[in-house]
């Protein structure tokens, strides 16, 4: 097929209709989906979490509560991991729907079993005190890992899972305590990386997770504070150093190892963060930079549209980072053909579009779709941009010359009523060549940037704007949208919607606000010296300002 389309390219060259250049698409590779999506895949994923599970307990017994029963241990892990794999399946079904997710989970599952492990052997081993085991146990490094990647859902299943299972490694007196200290620790994570947008915040969330465990290991008797005070004074406050060094220490340890290996994960499972989505929001990127100087209005359009999509997506809970970021280069396409877009369109400046005809406007309006995708490719950014990129538009109607072509030809049928013209030179008007290339919005964060799009680019037009034109516009905008079938792939609810709406209009009210009219230089000094006239003609005395 790409043998074919070459050839076709270079006959279109030689007719002078081509440029010859294959545009840019983004595309998976399709080696890569298909193992995505592979089921065979995911069942051998699954069972490799499983029996590894059961091997690390086997292996591991050591002093547990099982010692003398191994195999009876590794049955126990076997079925938690089985009953794991369940619950994941029916309640994160949007995560499981790709492989690559499911290795981030349950791999990152299997390396926090294996820290246990590596923790409860160095205590064995006689490395670390007795009293110290459950201070040197990385309780928050599964939950906070999966909290900062893919939500506080899975995050929470991660917390449960790791602490289920690593109450088959610590012994009999030992399961309890780990049990608590495992669960309000790593909860204690999951509540705390929801949300991270500094990596400093990740260092904060160590340290809350240290001070946590210290906290319960008291409470739990793991150190003891009354003894302090005792005869034997210095040990237990040596005591209490050590074990606030290891708590805090694994706690922190554990949150500098993700900040510093979160740009692999990623890259390697094509996540983003809100981290990252605040580092790619720099306004020196080069294609902000250009759309700057080129295509200033639409440079301005998109802060305006970054605005209202930021404080919807912030009032329904939607990726507010993502919003802001992908709304400033939703409309980098336009950087090709800057002028034939009204915003960048000098007052008395000669319109493009008046020596075109309808349809080859149309086809130019709507080329800024690919025309996006194109650069967003060439300059290698995020997929989810690439996304709403496409998305922004949906399939939607270029309205304006779609009418104008209609009057067109109604006024060309005139002059056919009155033999003027040949009914067959006539052009035909098809809805199908003023639509935009699509796919419509899939996602809650392309259905508001596609909504906060038209509701920005109608604002401008209101004359003497007030709450309830504001209203109304919104209103009617999204509506029509509705109506249009543009949301029929997104899943904004009913109320979600009803909120979008009324942070929009709460947003467009503040942008649009009326200010007071100030006076001439001129104005005030008239004023001035008439205020001056009337206080002498009234027998008041104004004092004179000195002079410096």
């Amino acid at each position: 097929m790409g043998f074919l389309d070459a050839i076709k390219r270079w006959r279109l060259a030689r007719q002078g209709l081509s440029s010859g250049k294959k545009r840019r698409i983004h595309s998976e590779n399709p080696v890569v989906q298909a193992l995505e999506e592979s089921l065979w895949v995911k069942l051998a994923l699954y069972a490799t979490f499983a029996v590894g599970s059961a091997v690390l307990i086997f292996n591991n017994y050591g002093e547990t509560a099982l010692a003398d029963a191994p195999f009876k241990g590794a049955l126990y892990g076997l079925i938690i991991s089985v009953t794991a794999i369940v619950l994941f399946q029916v309640s994160f079904q949007s995560s499981c729907r790709r492989n690559s997710r499911v290795i981030l989970v349950f791999g990152g599952l299997l390396g926090h079993l294996l820290m246990i492990c590596t923790a409860t052997s160095l205590v064995r081993s006689g490395a670390i005190p007795e009293e110290f085991r459950l201070f040197v146990i990385p309780f928050a490094l599964a939950p906070m890992l999966h909290g900062v990647l893919l939500g506080r859902g899975i995050a929470s299943f991660s917390a449960i899972y790791v602490t289920l299972v690593g109450c088959l490694f610590v012994p009999q007196g030992e399961a309890i305590p780990y049990l608590i200290l495992s669960l309000v620790s790593g909860m204690t994570s999951v509540l705390l990386a929801y949300q991270v947008r500094k990596r400093i915040q990740l260092l904060q969330v160590g340290i809350s997770v240290g001070a946590v465990t210290l906290v319960v290991g008291m409470m739990l008797g793991r150190l003891d504070l009354a003894a302090i005070f005792g005869s034997d004074s210095v040990t237990h406050l040596q005591n209490l150093g050590i074990g606030s060094v290891a708590a805090f220490g694994t706690a922190i340890v554990s949150a500098l190892v993700i900040s510093g290996l979160l740009p692999l994960f990623e890259g390697t499972f094509q996540l983003t963060t809100d981290i990252s989505w605040l580092e790619l929001g720099d306004l020196n990127h080069k294609l902000l930079r250009r759309m700057q100087l080129e295509a200033p209005g639409t440079f301005h359009h998109s802060l305006v549209v970054a605005a209202l999509a930021e404080a919807a997506a912030e009032k329904i809970g939607a990726n507010a980072p993502m919003c802001r970021v992908c709304s400033y280069f939703h409309d980098v396409g336009k950087l090709k053909k800057p002028s034939y877009f009204i915003e960048n369109q000098h007052e008395g400046a000669e319109n493009p579009h008046d020596s075109l005809t309808p349809t080859m406007s149309s086809l130019v309006i709507t080329a800024h779709v690919k025309d996006g995708v194109d650069l967003a490719v060439k300059n290698k950014l995020n997929p989810r941009i690439i996304d709403v990129i496409q998305e922004h538009h949906g399939d939607s109607l270029v309205y304006f010359f779609y009418r104008r072509a209609q009057e067109q030809k109604k006024a060309e049928m005139e002059k056919v009523d009155r033999r003027l013209e040949n009914p067959e030179d006539l052009p035909s008007v098809d809805e199908k060549n003023f639509r935009y290339p699509g796919p419509r919005p899939s996602s809650r964060e392309s259905g508001i940037i596609a909504l906060a799009d038209t509701v920005e680019s109608a604002s401008r037009s209101l004359r003497k704007p007030t709450p309830a034109k504001i209203r109304a516009l919104v209103e009617d905008l999204v509506r029509a949208k509705i109506n249009d079938g543009q949301l029929d792939a997104c899943p904004l609810t009913l109320r979600e919607l009803a909120i979008v709406k009324e942070s929009f209009s709460t947003t467009l009210r503040s942008m649009l606000h009326s200010r007071i009219d100030y006076p001439k230089e001129d104005d005030r000094s008239t004023a001035a010296k008439r205020t001056a006239a009337d206080a002498i003609q009234g027998g008041r005395v104004i004092p004179m300002p000195k002079r410096a």
